[in-house]
Order: structure tokens, then C-alpha cells, then sequence
């Protein structure tokens, strides 16, 4: 029985992309007409990341982290930006204000970590 979780297991995984898409032909996201500007500018902010986190892995574990997180951190700061631009709550703009001065600070300290080791 074991045998056979690999292979389905993998052709789950395979095919969850083809599954996770709409309507619409971008998984999970509301590509129609009437998306706001906010919603435009939130799946542009994930499409970069997830490009970005596309990283060509090196097989240390530290290096592999540090690069896929700079993308990470970098999409976590379009989104603050895109809450700023668009959003009303005054809690909701400070936290996106404090993640913003956060995660560029440690973009910056990641950038140097892996130019200190020659990445």
C-alpha cells in the first residue's frame, strides 16, 4: 500500500496549480473587470513575489533561506505600500508604516549578509 502514496502524492501535488485556478486563468485571484485598484495592485505585489521567492536553490540551507526571504520581505512592503495608498484605517496604515521601516531594514541586513559570503 505505501508504494502507492508517493506516486499519487506527487500527482496531487502536480496537479494543485491546474486546480487552484478560476475562472478567470490566475489562480486565486479575481481578474475581472470590476477589480478595484487595490486588488490590481495586490495580485501584481504576489505575482512578483512568487517570482521572486522562484529562487535557483544552492543547496545551503542558510543561502537558500536568505534569498527567498529578501522577495518575501520586499512583497511584504509592495503590500504596505499598496495599503497605504488605498487604505483608511489609521491602525491598519501604522502597522503597514512599521512593517515598512522592519522589513527594509532587514533586506538591507540580508543583502549583506549575502554579499559578506559572496552571493
Amino acid at each position: 500500500m505505501r508504494r502507492y502514496i508517493r506516486p499519487v502524492f506527487v500527482a496531487l501535488l502536480l496537479a494543485t496549480p491546474a486546480i487552484a485556478q478560476d475562472h478567470t486563468g490566475h489562480a486565486g485571484h479575481d481578474m475581472s473587470a470590476d477589480a478595484t485598484p487595490s486588488t490590481l495592485a495586490y495580485i501584481a505585489a504576489n505575482d512578483a513575489m512568487h517570482q521572486g521567492m522562484a529562487i535557483a536553490f544552492t543547496g545551503d540551507a542558510d543561502v537558500d533561506f536568505i534569498k527567498g526571504m529578501i522577495p518575501h520581505h520586499a512583497g511584504a512592503v509592495d503590500m504596505a505600500r499598496i495599503v497605504l495608498e488605498h487604505g483608511a484605517d489609521a491602525e491598519v496604515r501604522a502597522l503597514a508604516e512599521a512593517i515598512i521601516a522592519a522589513q527594509e531594514e532587514e533586506i538591507a541586513w540580508m543583502r549583506a549578509w549575502l554579499a559578506a559570503r559572496g552571493h
